[in-house]
């Protein structure tokens, strides 16, 4: 079966870059405009971008940012590019999300394109940095705590605000491990903006620097970084995502995965959305409301 010109057009727009300086692999995020918002087709570029760094021996780090005024506003819930509707390759081989009854859809789509893309990339051999400005929210969390260090600008601020939505949290569910539980239950309750003032005290960013220094900075630790044996760092990462699943991350993340997906499907049969009527406009609205912004 052929691709009309225009679908084809559409299926092969970039929403990411991808340069190597000094053997840093700079991946970033391109949807500028829309606050680098993740649609379905940016996150399978990104796993393409991953193994393309993994799998060249002159780079050692990668590091990954967004174009613009932030890091990423989440996963995509209403751009004119958003792109559900659209056949996917699937990394894990689930089958296709597309005309599946029920609360089946959602579930084998986020079971390879959210909780399996952020586990395939915490398991990469390479080190990985977030460099982070503006906001990370949501879906942006999960990109950053994929990471091994997170750099973040003064002016960044981190954010969960989907309990708004129904539902208890990103489908990456790192919350509890990331930040000390109580912190954890009011940064997911009331879903208020975390200053990265804040999540550096907790120890959910390693660095704060100054916006204009935040890119010198990253380069600066990921090559320094560069210099160590290739073998050692992918052991020294291993080791530490072995810790984490001995404290129960993996387990904990399955076990929130199936309660996020029993709220999708309250809420498909309480109000016949998936996010309870909550799109883009509506939480972008109640997000500047909270904040102050008008």
């Amino acid at each position: 079966m052929s691709t009309a010109p225009d679908a084809a057009a559409d299926q092969a727009k970039q929403f990411i870059s991808y340069e190597v300086r000094d053997a840093v692999a700079w991946v970033m995020l391109d949807r500028a405009e829309y606050a680098n918002t993740q649609n379905y087709r940016l996150l399978n570029q990104l796993d393409d971008a991953f193994k393309r760094a993994v799998d060249d021996p002159a780079v050692s780090v990668i590091v990954l940012g967004g174009k613009g005024k932030h890091f990423s506003a989440g996963h995509d819930l209403g751009t004119p590019e958003k792109d559900r509707h659209l056949e996917r390759e699937r990394k894990l081989l689930w089958y296709d999300h597309r005309d599946l009854p029920g609360a089946e859809s959602q579930y084998v789509l986020e079971q390879d394109v959210y909780l399996g893309f952020c586990r395939r990339w915490q398991e990469l051999p390479k080190p990985m940095i977030a460099m982070v400005q503006g906001a990370c929210v949501a879906g942006g969390l999960m990109l950053a705590w994929v990471c091994d260090m997170i750099v973040a600008s003064e002016d960044a601020f981190f954010q969960d605000p989907v309990v708004r939505m129904g539902v208890p949290g990103v489908e990456y569910f790192a919350h509890a491990f990331e930040l000390p539980p109580r912190i954890a239950r009011e940064f997911l309750l009331l879903g208020e903006r975390m200053p990265a003032a804040r999540a550096h005290h907790f120890g959910m960013v390693n660095r704060l620097v100054a916006r204009d220094q935040l890119e010198a900075e990253v380069e600066k630790i990921a090559v320094e970084m560069a210099q160590r044996p290739r073998f050692g760092v992918a052991l020294t990462k291993q080791s530490i995502n072995f810790v984490e699943d001995l404290r129960g991350k993996r387990q904990a993340m399955d076990g929130v995965f199936h309660m996020h997906h029993l709220a999708h499907a309250h809420n498909q049969l309480t109000t016949g959305s998936l996010a309870a009527g909550m799109g883009a406009k509506e939480m972008a609205s109640a997000n500047k409301a909270q904040a102050g912004e008008g």
